[in-house]
């Protein structure tokens, strides 16, 4: 276990409630629900689940596992490299927009907490797994536990989203956060022993929902 210090900081991490944004998009979620039918619990369950083991476990969370570990190891290039490939492995400008904007929130944030943000950042566009590692990283956890952290937060966002565009209720919310919460640690293990050649970000149907997203007639999120 980390110790409670730790463990706080990483909770504080996960936490919707985190002034970046992340409530504000649903990953193409809300397209899914007009152009897929995408309109029950167990579906929901299932794109999610899809989503969370095909695109970011092993595109977003691979990279934050190896971007807390540059951070720790002060490799300034390795971070640039890392956060480069983000930038150019978005396959749509909605997601381009979600981690630009998201990681220039997070790095915002992440100045009220500690007094090197600004001169560690200087030059550096951050993407949203990038900023998140570079937290994760001053946490003194784990890297295995920075990414269960990063992943959950992904998954409650992701359920939030569910629950309002599907529409679902609030105990049916619960129970897919449940059942991602079961495969997290799995899908964690799996994106830290991706290497660079193995990581990916990958995801047709993903990234053709996101386009079609931009010009969706009535929409409640930005992605």
């Amino acid at each position: 276990m980390p110790p409670p210090h730790s463990l706080l900081q990483l909770i504080w991490l996960a936490s919707p409630a985190l002034p970046v944004g992340g409530f504000s998009y649903s990953e193409g979620i809300e397209a899914a629900v007009e152009w897929t039918g995408l309109d029950s619990e167990a579906n929901a369950a299932e794109w999610l689940s899809d989503q969370l083991h095909l695109s970011f476990a092993r595109g977003d969370l691979a990279l934050a596992a190896q971007a807390i570990t540059a951070w720790r190891a002060g490799d300034a290039q390795r971070i640039r490299t890392l956060n480069d490939w983000v930038l150019h492995t978005r396959e749509s400008a909605e997601f381009l927009l979600q981690t630009e904007q998201m990681g220039r929130s997070f790095v915002e944030w992440l100045k009220l907490h500690h007094a090197d943000t600004a001169e560690v950042f200087a030059g550096l566009p951050a993407t949203y797994p990038v900023a998140f590692a570079f937290a994760a990283s001053r946490t003194g956890a784990s890297v295995h536990d920075g990414c269960l952290a990063f992943a959950f937060g992904w998954a409650e966002n992701m359920v939030a989203a569910a629950v309002k565009a599907v529409p679902l209720g609030q105990s049916a919310g619960q129970r897919i956060l449940a059942r991602l919460a079961n495969e997290i640690p799995a899908a964690v293990d799996r994106a830290m022993q991706l290497t660079d050649d193995e990581r990916q970000a990958f995801a047709p149907l993903l990234a053709v929902l996101s386009a079609r997203h931009e010009t969706q007639y009535s929409r409640l999120f930005r992605s």
